[in-house]
């Protein structure tokens, strides 16, 4: 498998070099630990930095890196992405962005018998991450019965409301509570 996105510089913090870092990744403490290199994308640069400490920030991580050491180093950061290979599964619930971004969303409470799965109500256009916990972005079709046709929701991501992921298939199936698609 291909490297994978695990986290973006959105701005420098404070003028001691730190960065503003949006993770995308559930292992926040093994990526990011002090004495990491990691390895980073911003355009068609690629850069390597070494993380000197880290710290959580308003639903965001602060890191600091050993070669950056004023707030000019750490603007000239912003927008860098971090990459890395994917981490083992251990409980075969994880799952990256890239992974879950363009599945088919089906409707679990309507049961078509040829699909086995219910009708598709859209796809995943993007995943927030947030201090709750990950939201899904769904994009409904256009020609959906759903009153916010055309326009993205956001879903809860666990298991009573999202039990099945098939990435195999190219699915998830999405069991709503009342009113949760009409938002």
């Amino acid at each position: 498998m291909d490297k994978v996105r695990i986290g973006r510089v959105v701005k420098p913090h404070g003028v001691r070099g730190e960065v503003v870092v949006e993770v995308t990744t559930d292992d926040v403490n093994r990526r990011f630990a002090p004495g990491s290199q990691l390895d980073g994308v911003q355009g068609t640069r690629g850069k390597t930095l070494t993380v000197r400490g880290m710290r959580p920030h308003q639903g965001r991580m602060l890191i600091a890196f050993e070669e950056i050491t004023d707030r000019t180093s750490a603007e000239s950061l912003r927008g860098l992405s971090f990459y890395a290979e994917p981490l083992p599964e251990e409980d075969g619930e994880s799952f990256y962005d890239d992974e879950l971004v363009g599945l088919a969303v089906h409707n679990g409470l309507t049961r078509i018998a040829s699909e086995g799965c219910g009708p598709s109500i859209g796809h995943i256009s993007g995943v927030q991450h947030t201090p709750a916990g990950q939201l899904l972005e769904v994009l409904i079709d256009e020609g959906s019965n759903l009153p916010n046709a055309g326009r993205s929701v956001l879903i809860p991501f666990k298991r009573p409301i999202v039990p099945i992921v098939d990435l195999e298939a190219g699915l998830i199936v999405i069991k709503p509570p009342e009113g949760l698609l009409e938002l």
